[in-house]
């Protein structure tokens, strides 16, 4: 083997093996991506709830009342992440068409 074949088959293996590295990272961040987004929403989910449990609970505590503000900041807790969480999903869906 001569020096230019050498060189060749070196550049052409140099080509291989950057075609996989990009073709392996091409599918790799959308995978996080999607890992990301789903936790994502799970936390604004539990954020809310906790928030609206959290502050049900204090309110009750205050006033000295029975579970009523415990049970009605619950529901509006929810309802605050559901919809967040949906504008979330509603933004992801924008930007990814």
């Amino acid at each position: 083997m001569n020096e230019s074949s050498k060189k060749e088959n070196l550049d052409q293996l140099d080509k291989k093996i950057e075609e996989f590295k990009s073709k392996k990272e091409e599918n790799r961040p959308k995978r996080l991506k999607v890992q990301n987004d789903g936790w994502r929403m799970v936390i604004e989910l539990v954020t809310g709830m906790v928030l609206g449990v959290s502050l049900g609970m204090a309110l009750d505590y205050i006033v000295g009342s029975e579970p009523i503000f415990l049970i009605v900041f619950s529901l509006l807790g929810f309802m605050a992440g559901v919809k967040t969480m949906m504008a979330t999903a509603k933004k992801m869906n924008e930007t990814n068409n």
